[in-house]
């Protein structure tokens, strides 16, 4: 086999080549990146009191912290095209770490706003991730490798609901108070960027076959955005369907240590454990729904595609309807695995039609999707802001507009171009 051509297998245990090397580092790339993006959420029970925060504020800074990745986004996947990948994440990664490393800076909510805005930024690294694996891999197994890449990166959100509060519970028991331990904390993840951008560095290559200024691609991309693109509807279904399942993950990833502390009385540390295994069900289910996509497209097309998106996105909204209505912490950890297993396997299913749409401009209708999960979430948090509703009626709420918009998927006629009918058959994810 010719090393610098894309890898037709996913050796996942096997650092022998360039290309899984970078399979690896991309993913891991993506995790500390989660894992900085939210690692105030499981503390904020902690910062909420130290900053004297109304709900109002914490809803501010839930929208904040999504709503930023929206832009950047977009502007990332742009640069992965001219700098290329590896160059793109290093860049992030450095100039990310600096709001993580700092927000410990914050004493009181308007700067504590602006950092969570400035920390935000780092969710772009997504698309990175999936832009270099798609580098990486053929055709056939293109939509597995993204798929366990993107599901193992936002593994992410979970570890640092779980991590976060014992990496402050050590700090607490070395002396410091609450309120400074909180901040002492924040310095890991910042340091962890700055390891996996010199892994980055390290033991990555933008393609198979080289860099990109090694390749002489870079001047091969300078052609004008297709924005006619804009005019094809599948590409807003798909956005809404990507903001009901992405943009519910990092809303709950978010809200959720504050739910179980506030309805069931957990301390920090129990509800940040039970938080965290919602993020745990990435190491399989976002790759399971891939993996079916690719199936159910190999025997129906793009249309058996869609109508599974739409039942995973139905079942996600029925599981929320049950989450929230829990009477009981046992009923409300059932009902958020039911709809957290849906919901990462939408994520995948998602990114199981998003490259056939238009494959001469995959990267843009990647990033526009991509961009509707963050728009998603950031939309959610309006809800959880609301002084007027509380959190299990904005879950019942979402619950019903995830329904809604399995009904829209399904009715939407997600068919292939008779030209390329034939090039995506088994193909999974280009991005989150």
């Amino acid at each position: 086999m010719n090393t610098q051509q894309p890898l037709n297998k996913l050796p996942l245990f096997s650092l022998n080549s360039v290309q899984m090397r970078t399979f690896h580092t991309t993913w891991l790339m993506f995790f500390v990146c989660f894992f900085g993006w939210f690692g105030l959420a499981p503390l904020m029970p902690t910062i909420r009191e130290d900053l004297g925060l109304t709900k109002s504020q914490v809803g501010n800074i839930i929208i904040a912290s999504v709503s930023s990745t929206i832009i950047a986004r977009l502007i990332i996947g742009k640069l992965c095209d001219t700098w290329g990948p590896r160059k793109t994440a290093i860049r992030l990664l450095i100039a990310g770490s600096l709001p993580v490393f700092l927000v410990g800076l914050a004493h009181d909510y308007t700067t504590f706003l602006l950092f969570r805005l400035a920390i935000g930024v780092i969710g772009a690294s997504f698309v990175i991730t999936q832009f270099h694996t798609s580098m990486m891999f053929a055709a056939n197994i293109k939509g597995t490798a993204n798929a366990v890449t993107g599901g193992w990166g936002n593994l992410g959100g979970g570890v640092t609901n779980m991590v976060m509060p014992l990496i402050f519970a050590a700090i607490v028991g070395f002396g410091y108070t609450k309120h400074e331990a909180w901040r002492f904390a924040m310095i890991v993840p910042g340091i962890m960027m700055l390891i996996v951008a010199w892994m980055y560095h390290r033991f990555t290559q933008d393609t198979p076959a080289g860099n990109f200024d090694e390749i002489d691609r870079s001047n091969a991309v300078k052609s004008k955005t297709d924005w006619t693109i804009l005019g094809d509807w599948r590409i807003w279904a798909l956005t809404m369907a990507y903001g009901m399942c992405f943009g519910m993950e990092i809303t709950f990833d978010n809200v959720a240590s504050l739910h179980f502390v506030d309805t069931f009385h957990l301390s920090q540390s129990s509800a940040g454990f039970w938080a965290g295994i919602f993020g745990f069900m990435n190491i399989f289910a976002r790759a399971m729904g891939g993996i079916i996509s690719d199936k159910v497209g190999a025997k129906s097309g793009m249309r058996g595609k869609g109508i599974l998106l739409a039942i995973v996105l139905l079942l996600e909204g029925i599981g929320l309807l049950l989450f929230a209505q829990a009477g009981s912490l046992a009923l409300a950890i059932i009902s958020m695995l039911s709809f957290a297993l849906f919901l990462k396997m939408a994520n995948g299913a998602t990114y199981g039609i998003v490259p056939f749409i238009n494959e001469k401009n995959v990267g843009l209708v990647s990033g526009i999707v991509g961009a509707g999960g963050n728009l998603g979430g950031m939309l959610f948090g309006f809800l959880f802001k609301s002084e007027s509703i509380t959190y299990v009626q904005a879950f019942t709420y979402i619950g019903y507009i995830v329904i809604a918009v399995s009904f829209i998927v399904m009715i939407t006629r997600f068919i292939k171009k008779p030209a390329t009918e034939t090039a995506a058959a088994g193909n999974v994810a280009f991005a989150e």
